[in-house]
């Protein structure tokens, strides 16, 4: 039996130069997110704008109105969002800190609770709590992750709200093409590239996880495509009850 590729190599120097590299932040959500939201918003506005037989210059105000606006929101909100997780992670470890130096022997058997539920036990667990707490920033960082599920790898705010803000205007500014272009039956083209476009989003963000491309994608073109088809039918109904 062949064996299996690894994503990286475990030889010493390798590792060394790896594990030497601080963790950081992902921002990957915030794309998706953002990347997401910004075609199926835009595209449901197209949608229900075609549904009530509005003007291509009326479409494409609406369009850019909801790219700035829409995307501006999500940025800022994303934004506070992301802030209010980095201010609560500095409140627990301040927490932390108090409690080591007010009350160590209490902290340390919270460590030693923490581990005793990862199966340790006897003199290998009193070497784990002695290793663990003999290093002021393990500890915190033992507490942090195992009692409140934190990691030290903290986020930006700035950058989580460019990425979802950057994102939501490049995807979202693709249903826009064809009527910014003048094409006929720019609905068609339309649907087309905002499919394409959820496509490519889905398909890209399968490279994090364990499913298929193939399968990503659709999954991401089936629920933007819902969002478009419920708003084309309310632009529609609506329109209806209006003439």
């Amino acid at each position: 039996m062949p064996t299996p590729r690894l994503e990286h190599s475990h030889r010493p120097d390798d590792i060394a130069s790896r594990l030497a590299v601080k963790p950081t932040a992902s921002y990957l959500r915030d794309w998706i997110y953002g990347g997401i939201d910004g075609a199926v918003t835009t595209f449901a506005i197209v949608a229900g704008a075609v549904g009530a037989a509005l003007s291509p210059k009326i479409i494409l105000i609406l369009g850019v109105a909801n790219l700035l606006a829409d995307g501006f929101s999500m940025a800022a909100a994303n934004y506070s969002g992301s802030k209010s997780e980095t201010e609560d992670y500095a409140r627990l470890m301040a927490i932390e800190e108090k409690h080591i130096a007010v009350a160590p022997e209490g902290e340390k058997e919270e460590i030693r609770q923490i581990f005793r539920s990862k199966g340790y036990q006897g003199s290998d667990l009193d070497d784990l709590v002695r290793l663990v707490t003999s290093n002021r920033t393990t500890w915190i960082e033992t507490m942090m992750q195992s009692e409140y599920g934190l990691s030290a790898a903290t986020r930006s705010p700035f950058k989580a709200a460019l990425a979802t803000f950057a994102a939501f205007v490049v995807c979202g500014s693709l249903p826009l093409l064809p009527f910014l272009m003048g094409l006929g039956a720019s609905e068609i083209y339309t649907t087309a590239l905002t499919a394409l476009t959820f496509f490519l989003i889905g398909s890209i963000k399968s490279h994090w996880s364990t499913k298929n491309w193939v399968w990503s994608g659709m999954e991401t073109t089936g629920i933007g495509l819902s969002a478009a088809a419920i708003a084309y039918f309310v632009g529609y109904l609506l329109q209806g009850l209006i003439a």
